[in-house]
């Protein structure tokens, strides 16, 4: 099966990430995948760091699926860098290829097919999204095949869902905001069922220090936590975190979609 995956990073983002050493979002995606499937192909693309770029139509409908990756951005922004990938999304989405994307994946989605994201009032939510509750849409849809009915996940946006895109439905949410929607041609997740344990710990290491200033955490809570990610309790967690026949299942549902379909 041949993947393309789409890296949703601008350079400013992901150099702030690299300085922590830090796997490429499009390498440790590809991954996760071939954990799933060892006989799974990927490309990779940058759209916004390859900003002249162009993508042709041919290019795109030779792969069986189509992956976003998570990003830095925040797409009220409207810079240029958004602006490429807002475009490419537009095409995908014309084409009515498979897509499963991932936070920042279903927020792009969703603002270029008419619908509206914006900075969370509730605040960030970062390492774990606690108690996803999937909806009756969910409990029938592919996408939560042998899915906890509540879950937890791994997570770490600012921004939400504030208006679905068009023709949508919404499988699950939790207190902090929609967790996933998908349409026919699209699956998006605002958690992260690609990120584990050692991944989640890299990003908060990083971030430490928005995070303080933000007060999520005081500093002994974003240590602690930070060592705890790089060998769970596993009395702390859930499985749906530890296993990751459960953590990922989302996207083990979607490959296996794209097998048959």
């Amino acid at each position: 099966m041949n993947l393309l995956i789409v890296n949703g990073y601008d350079k400013n983002g992901w150099g702030k990430l690299a300085k922590y050493k830090l796997q490429p979002i499009c390498e440790f995606y590809r991954d996760q995948l071939k954990s799933i499937n060892p006989n799974i192909k990927t490309t990779f693309i940058y759209p916004s760091m390859d900003l002249n770029k162009i993508y042709e139509e041919n290019f795109i409908k030779s792969f069986r699926g189509v992956v976003w990756t998570g990003s830095s951005l925040n797409i009220y922004d409207n810079t240029r860098e958004i602006k490429n990938q807002i475009s490419l999304m537009k095409k995908m989405s014309e084409l009515k290829i498979n897509m499963f994307g991932s936070c920042w994946g279903m927020q792009l989605y969703t603002v270029t097919n008419s619908g509206a994201v914006k900075k969370n009032p509730k605040g960030r939510e970062i390492g774990i999204a606690y108690n996803i509750s999937i909806n009756k849409f969910g409990k029938i849809h592919p996408m939560y095949t042998n899915k906890p009915a509540v879950f937890d996940a791994f997570a770490s946006h600012v921004d939400h869902i504030s208006q679905k895109p068009n023709n949508s439905k919404i499988l699950s949410d939790n207190h902090f905001s929609i967790q996933s929607l998908v349409t026919k041609n699209f699956w998006g997740t605002q958690y992260h069922p690609e990120f584990n344990f050692k991944y989640t710990g890299k990003i908060l290491n990083a971030r430490k220090s928005i995070l303080l200033k933000e007060k999520i955490f005081t500093k002994n809570q974003i240590t602690n936590l930070i060592e705890d990610y790089k060998k769970p309790n596993v009395n702390s967690y859930s499985q749906s975190l530890l296993n990751d026949n459960i953590r990922n299942r989302e996207l083990r549902n979607w490959l296996n979609y794209l097998k048959h379909n």
